[in-house]
């Protein structure tokens, strides 16, 4: 049995990691799965260094997947911005500039 501490960081990750995976490009209906067969796959884990070890690779995943959304939020507010000027980089003005 895992001691209280690491059963809340467990828990606590798992909701963090559900609560970032509704805004997943794939859906939150193909996430929500392959979250919970994950976190099974280690429900047998019983020192507490294996433990802590899968908790650490669970924060960079979901360090990972706050890094896609906000990814995604820049390329939507990017799009938005530059819809009508599709050919154009950022910062790319030429056409703005006074001829001589």
């Amino acid at each position: 049995m895992t001691s209280s501490p690491l059963r809340h960081q467990v828990r606590q990750l798992y909701k963090n990691l559900l609560w970032i995976g509704r805004e997943y490009p794939a859906g939150f209906e193909f996430f929500k799965p392959k979250l919970k067969s994950a976190f099974l796959k280690n429900k047998s884990l019983e020192t507490e260094e294996d433990i802590r070890k899968a908790i650490q690779h669970g924060e960079f995943v979901q360090k990972e997947l706050e890094a896609l959304w906000f990814l995604k939020k820049y390329r939507s507010i990017k799009s938005s911005y530059y819809a009508d000027r599709p050919d154009d980089k950022p910062g790319d003005r030429s056409d703005d500039r006074p001829s001589k």
